[in-house]
């Protein structure tokens, strides 16, 4: 039996494995970090609820990657400590946040984290990362149809020119 073969969590993690964990952790511990004070700005009751279910979902990858480093000796990247809560009234409005710049933000950090979690799963030789990967794609796949649908109820969304005439079919 080879090296890779059997239990994939007794199979060594590969240096690109590593350099996505580690990144993984850190930027989804930003990204915690960075909703929190999202919150504080939000004004929408539908915006602020789904930017604490994300919090909570990236709380949950980063235990799950937090915990992988740690059985594999590898040290764990900084993280930014909890934001405290504030009053959207003490937030002055040339240093606001508005609502659609957060749900677009939001929704960009969903399509990045996308194709973070594909490009993961293509560099895996462990399955269990791969699989990890893959459950976090398809979480943040729901939250992508969740902040779309948001986006569109609210009037928030803002679409590039749409494509609405074709021309004629001529016979060749």
């Amino acid at each position: 039996m080879g090296i890779l073969s059997g239990n994939p969590q007794k199979e060594p993690l590969h240096y690109g494995e590593v350099y996505g964990l580690f990144t993984y952790l850190a930027t989804t511990n930003g990204m915690v970090a960075g909703y929190q004070t999202y919150i504080n700005h939000a004004g929408d009751d539908d915006l602020k609820e789904f930017l604490r279910d994300s919090i909570q979902a990236m709380k949950q990858e980063a235990k799950q990657v937090e915990e992988l480093l740690k059985v594999n000796g590898i040290g764990l990247p900084p993280a930014p400590p909890e934001r405290p809560n504030a009053s959207l009234e003490d937030i002055p409005v040339g240093a606001k946040f508005n609502d659609p710049e957060i749900a677009a933000s939001a929704s960009k950090d969903i399509a990045a984290g996308l194709v973070t979690c594909s490009t993961a799963i293509g560099q895996s030789i462990r399955e269990d990362l791969a699989m990890m990967y893959g459950q976090f794609h398809t979480t943040k796949a729901q939250f992508g149809a969740r902040i779309l649908r948001m986006n569109k109820e609210k009037g928030w969304l803002i679409p590039p020119p749409l494509h609405v005439k074709t021309p004629e079919d001529k016979a060749v």
